[in-house]
């Protein structure tokens, strides 16, 4: 056997190994009490408060080593553990611990006329296997919703993020130990080649779906390589549309907070939509606010001429998510061209109106098409912990099974039940 043979035999008995156990362990979670994973979360949230300190020594090392791989700043943003966000974990951790558990949840209960009862439960999806790039408190949120819904996990951060997944997965392993919990009910991957990510979207024996959280090039590779279903997370385009009936201090104080609370995020805003008749009124303010943050605009022809240091918008920019202190501007002339022009170009993630008019709201809401619209609110609020879900698997824009941030009832399906007392079919 050569030194390549070696290698591939290797990385398919690890994941072969990490799969079986991933199944057995499945089943044990799925049975496991409430209280026994509740019990098992405020432990990882324990352990976490308590080896803060090593959890800011491991990500200072991904920090420097990312630093010296001269990573964009948005993924430096990603990477980064700060104390805050520590406690956002710790918060998660306890509200997943205090929300309703789905699993064994029966609806729609009903007679049928042969006398049988039919009805619903939810149940586990089984094992899922999350792949996902810098954000280390990801391993975090991905092993508290799995655990809370009954689903074995096999997650695989992003080489950058190794030393602090790991040291988030020693928190971890030592919550499920507290609780009396199958440790390999969470399995956060240790080997990093691309050839494990190969093998683990291709065991469906192994593995009952796959969640990508990632830029576009990670997501097309899943969904053309995958074996298995996939849960996609595409890109976020994020519009606001400054409706004419708007109230323009609260269009300008959203939209500054949507484009610049944080950069790097997928609900960050990458595209901003104005009413001629207001665009006069509201552009040349905001425009100054952007301006003395450092953001760069990209306007089309309209903007140009009311605001002088923008420069030209090509379609290009109208379709990027750009991660960065840029944002594109469009004037059109009502609510039908915003929304036109919001379909064509959204990644259909994240939309948002701002509008003192209900009629204009309420089209809005209907007739755009993304997974999270809103009224007069940022689109920083699209967000699992937002949402009052806990956390979040990731933002799936697909319409099937999930859509939006992608909680607990998400991670679940449901099985059609029957009740009978002897019943036979005439």
């Amino acid at each position: 056997m050569n030194s390549n043979e070696s290698y591939v035999t290797d990385i398919e008995t690890y994941m072969s190994d990490l799969g079986s156990q991933a199944r057995i362990a499945s089943r044990e979670i799925s049975k496991a009490s409430t209280a026994k994973k509740n019990a098992a979360l405020n432990a990882i949230a324990e352990a976490i408060n308590s080896k803060r300190a090593a959890l800011m020594e491991a990500n200072k090392k991904d920090l420097q080593a990312g630093a010296k791989k001269g990573l964009e700043s948005a993924l430096m943003d990603r990477l980064e553990l700060t104390e805050g966000r520590i406690d956002a974990m710790i918060e998660g951790l306890r509200q997943v611990a205090s929300l309703d558990d789905p699993v064994g949840e029966i609806s729609e209960l009903k007679y049928r006329p042969s006398g049988i009862q039919v009805g619903r439960m939810r149940v586990p999806l089984g094992v899922i296997g999350i792949i996902y790039e810098s954000r280390p408190n990801v391993t975090c949120e991905a092993a508290s919703l799995c655990l809370k819904s009954g689903n074995a996990a096999i997650l695989r951060g992003g080489s950058e993020a190794i030393n602090s997944n790991r040291a988030i997965a020693d928190c971890i392993n030592s919550g499920l130990e507290v609780a009396g919990l199958n440790p390999d009910i969470i399995q956060v991957l240790s080997r990093i080649e691309r050839d494990a990510v190969g093998k683990l979207i291709t065991m469906p024996e192994y593995v009952d779906v796959i969640v990508p959280r990632g830029g576009k090039g990670l997501i097309e590779r899943i969904t053309n390589e995958a074996k298995v279903p996939v849960i996609k997370h595409l890109d976020g385009n994020c519009h606001l549309y400054i409706d004419e009936k708007a109230d323009v201090e609260k269009a300008i104080s959203v939209a500054i907070n949507a484009k610049t609370q944080r950069y790097g995020t997928c609900c960050t805003l990458e595209s901003l939509v104005v009413a001629e008749s207001i665009a006069a009124e509201v552009l040349p303010k905001l425009c100054a606010e952007y301006t003395s943050l450092n953001v760069e605009m990209r306007g089309c022809e309209k903007t140009k001429q009311l605001v002088g240091n923008v420069q030209s918008a090509t379609e290009k920019d109208f379709e990027t998510e750009y991660l960065a202190p840029i944002i594109s501007i469009k004037i059109v002339a009502e609510v039908d061209e915003a929304i036109a022009h919001i379909n064509k170009y959204s990644s259909q993630h994240t939309e948002s109106i701002i509008t003192e008019n209900h009629d204009h709201a309420q089209r809005f809401l209907r007739e755009v098409d993304s997974s999270s619209v809103m009224v007069n609110a940022s689109t920083r609020f699209a967000d699992g912990f937002e949402y009052g879900l806990g956390a979040e698997i990731g933002i799936s824009t697909d319409k099937l099974h999930a859509r939006g941030p992608v909680g607990l009832e998400g991670l679940t399906s449901q099985k059609f039940i029957v009740l009978g007392d002897g019943h036979i079919r005439q």
